[in-house]
């Protein structure tokens, strides 16, 4: 005789695992909402990346600087009122820097999905676009959070290595850019402290260099 089919019901939802459903159905969460995060940060930067483009283009093509600074105030006052402090002045200007600063946009797309505009803003005072992009890529590629990206620069991790690599003679067995990680440059002893002026003479070299 078969069982009613209330008991048959019964006995299949007590074999679901209701707890093993949940934690499921949380992960397909956290992991879209991980993914949506991504494309948020990414199409957030591209937009301050455009806006800034696009007004330095516009505005800095006035003769009168007076004028133009005139226009961008407004500006700015008219996106507050619509979008908020994001768009203040000081920001816009942040905005016309950075389009200055990373100016090839199949550069700057790929790095702008690991980096959010807050790493960005801890590049925009690096001196020079070698730099600059050395930062990016490496806190790109090793995942730097804001944090340890400052500390990096701090350290001068570029700067260290460039000047490792120019003690390095043609036939060294001390491979080229052997030096990437700063841990490396603390081993050997190239210590922040130590190589204070050797950086001094190393902007100065490279400003030579683009003056010829």
């Amino acid at each position: 005789m078969s069982k009613p089919k209330k008991d048959l019901i019964t006995q299949n939802e007590s074999v679901i695992d209701e707890a093993q459903i949940f934690e499921r159905v949380v992960e397909i969460i956290e992991n879209r909402k991980s993914r949506a995060a991504v494309h948020i940060n990414q199409e957030t930067t591209l937009m301050f990346w455009e806006v800034g483009r696009y007004i330095s283009s516009a505005i800095l093509d006035f003769k009168r600087a007076a004028y133009g600074k005139k226009i961008l105030s407004e500006l700015a006052t008219k996106l507050i009122g619509r979008y908020g402090r994001n768009f203040a002045e000081r920001n816009i200007y942040r905005m016309m820097q950075f389009a200055e600063q990373f100016p090839d946009a199949e550069i700057l797309s790929p790095l702008a999905t690991k980096l959010s505009w807050s790493h960005f803003i801890e590049l925009m005072p690096i001196k020079t676009g070698e730099a600059r992009l050395y930062y990016a890529q490496d806190a790109a590629q090793r995942n730097y959070g804001t944090k340890e990206l400052r500390h990096q620069i701090s350290r001068k991790a570029y700067e260290r290595r460039e000047i490792a690599n120019a003690e390095l003679s043609k036939d060294s067995v001390v491979p080229f850019n052997v030096f990437r990680d700063p841990y490396l440059l603390d081993l050997f002893e190239l210590r922040e402290n130590f190589l204070e002026r050797e950086i001094e003479y190393f902007y100065e070299a490279k400003d030579d260099d683009d003056e010829k």
